[in-house]
């Protein structure tokens, strides 16, 4: 049984993305494996974003400053550097976050295109956000610079958390300099950028457009079997990949929210996930309550809510969930069927955490208070009907067939040195 054509998104096409430009975007492939525009050197945006595990962790919950080495393998230094507090999020995969028809990036959407600002972005530091920024995909790089628990550090530790308590933007002139001091990138930017006539006109917006050219270049991906089927070739799915997508598309309802080329509807519904973590607080929040796209939006609505992902390459980028919490796709798809009896069969043992003992309490806590509990629990958007385990195998192979060539076989090039001379993690 085949899914008819009407029936199927449109092809992605080189047109849908930010074009790089090559010389920018092999300064990005330096900068993004550069530990030095963390606040302690010691972490990169490669660390958490590796094609090893498909452009994330391979972490529920990662840990970012504080912390060495990659995936499972990632473990925390010990004394007044260690890891304070595991990331709240699940690292999101990059594939295909220069696409023009993205409106917001992050799992609750806090960074989006907007003019509200005067500098054509909605993001944490609203005014704050320097000009020249040419994309999205530029704009969202800068904030994980400026996380403590991603890329700043501790407070204490370093210039760039001290400048960010002070201002959110205060530390991108700091990391700026980091860079442009070094000749080797002095030389690279010169060359990349028409505008930047000598070194020391490099500024955080250069830095955070060669990102953005180096992400679009590398990890855009649309060379999959489901791509080649796309294009005519009805031989590139196997017959349980063409019956998953048949009952993707059709009557398993799963199109109704990954949706168009993109595969998402890029809106924002509660899944009624299990609860675990730190969670993304804010100020008033108890600590462990992460309450989703309302922490962005103010609207009680959004409560539990987090964006639709894209689907591509989505079989590389277990675990699954805003947090995490499904180790397989088979899982993930149950739960979306079931979240009832799905929360009830969870166990913690389906986390991928590193062992951190001095947050293990803080790891479960939340799951001590009964009533945010059965508020989480209760806050559903998706109502699909039941599927047999033969089905859900189907979808399973179907999700498969979104694999990129490219992307399975970790072509992204990681560097080996980089101009600052630390260490790369590879």
């Amino acid at each position: 049984m085949r899914a008819a054509p009407a029936d199927l998104p449109p092809a992605l096409t080189p047109q849908d993305f930010l074009t790089p430009d090559p010389a920018k975007a092999e300064l990005g492939r330096l900068l993004f494996y550069d530990k030095i525009l963390s606040g302690n050197r010691n972490i990169s945006c490669g660390t958490c974003h590796h094609p090893r595990h498909g452009t994330s962790d391979g972490l529920s919950l990662g840990l970012g400053e504080g912390g060495h080495g990659l995936g499972l393998d990632r473990k925390s230094l010990l004394g007044k550097n260690r890891v304070q507090k595991r990331i709240p999020r699940n690292a999101p995969a990059l594939w295909n976050v220069g696409a023009h028809d993205l409106k917001h990036v992050m799992h609750d959407g806090r960074i989006s295109r907007d003019p509200i600002y005067g500098n054509g972005f909605n993001t944490p530091a609203e005014e704050w956000l320097p000009q020249g920024l040419g994309s999205l995909l530029a704009a969202q790089a800068l904030f994980p610079m400026t996380s403590s628990i991603e890329m700043a550090g501790n407070v204490g530790e370093n210039e760039i958390i001290g400048a960010t308590r002070d201002r959110i933007d205060a530390a991108w002139p700091i990391l700026a300099k980091r860079v442009r001091v070094i000749p080797a990138y002095g030389n690279l930017f010169v060359a990349a950028f028409d505008e930047v006539e000598i070194a020391s006109d490099v500024n955080i917006t250069h830095i955070a457009n060669a990102l953005a050219h180096f992400m679009a270049q590398d990890f855009t991906s649309f060379d999959s079997p489901f791509d080649a089927y796309l294009a005519g070739d009805r031989s590139a799915l196997t017959a349980a990949q063409i019956r998953g997508a048949t009952l993707f598309f059709g009557e398993a309802g799963c199109s109704g929210c990954h949706t168009g080329a993109l595969f998402t509807d890029q809106r924002f519904h509660a899944l009624g996930l299990p609860a675990f973590g730190p969670g993304r607080t804010r100020k008033f929040d108890p600590y462990a309550r992460d309450v989703g796209r309302v922490g962005e939006s103010d609207a009680l609505v959004d409560s539990y809510r987090f964006r639709t992902p894209m689907l591509r390459n989505v079989a590389l980028t277990a675990p699954f969930g805003h947090n995490g919490a499904f180790p397989t796709l088979d899982l993930m798809i149950r739960h979306h069927l079931d979240p009832v009896a799905s929360r009830a069969a969870w166990s913690p043992r389906m986390l991928r955490l590193p062992d951190v003992p001095w947050l293990r309490e803080i790891d479960f806590v939340i799951q001590q208070d009964r009533r945010e509990m059965a508020r989480q629990a209760a806050a559903r958007d998706i109502y699909l009907a039941p599927r047999t385990d033969a089905e859900v195998t189907d979808l399973v192979a179907f999700l498969h067939s979104l694999t990129g060539a490219k992307a399975k076989a970790q072509a992204s090039e990681i560097p080996k040195t980089v101009p600052s001379g630390l260490a790369v993690d590879r």
